[in-house]
């Protein structure tokens, strides 16, 4: 992202972003494309972008952690929380708006220091509660009419990258977490 496009961040927006101390994530149409894969041995199979991956990675260096909230249990979604050093992970939670009280008895935020990145109907009842609601690219209608901001980017394809970088962007973190690479 562009300088020119954080210019076209509102003044309020950005000062919501910069309360963000947590990011947390839905699954299936976020950090994945949504397809469901299932194998004739009945394994469930799903494909996570590198990009976002290491968006993760450099957020939670930069001092934001990140979390998961899906509706499906998967041991595939373990695995790729644990690789990419997510502590906070609740799966088979229909009713997200309920696993996020449960996150916020658990550790120290507010609902105004948490971002979430959401596809889909069942993502509504945290995106219209928390301090940055972010919708992917591709997300349906009703999506966009409730968050803050919308992904160029379609879920499973950098989407989260993308909401990564601007958070780091607008906190003043993301040259910081650049410069490794650039040396």
């Amino acid at each position: 992202m562009t300088s020119t496009c954080l210019k076209e961040l509102s003044t309020k927006l950005k000062e919501n972003i910069q309360q963000i101390k947590l990011l947390l994530l839905d699954v299936d149409g976020v950090l994945t494309d949504g397809k469901l894969y299932f194998g004739n041995d009945g394994n469930e199979y799903k494909a996570f972008n590198t990009l976002d991956g290491h968006g993760i990675k450099i957020l939670q260096k930069s001092g934001v952690k990140v979390g998961i909230i899906t509706g499906r249990k998967s041991a595939l979604v373990e695995k790729r929380a644990r690789d990419l050093g997510i502590e906070i992970l609740v799966q088979g939670r229909e009713d997200k708006y309920t696993a996020l009280k449960e996150i916020l008895a658990e550790h120290n935020f507010a609902l105004n220091q948490i971002a979430f990145i959401g596809d889909d109907y069942p993502d509504l009842t945290v995106m219209t509660k928390v301090g940055f609601a972010v919708t992917v690219a591709n997300a349906l209608p009703v999506m966009v009419e409730h968050a803050h901001w919308q992904t160029t980017r379609n879920g499973g394809e950098g989407a989260v990258r993308e909401t990564c970088d601007l958070i780091m962007q607008v906190q003043g973190t993301f040259d910081t977490a650049l410069s490794p690479y650039l040396q």
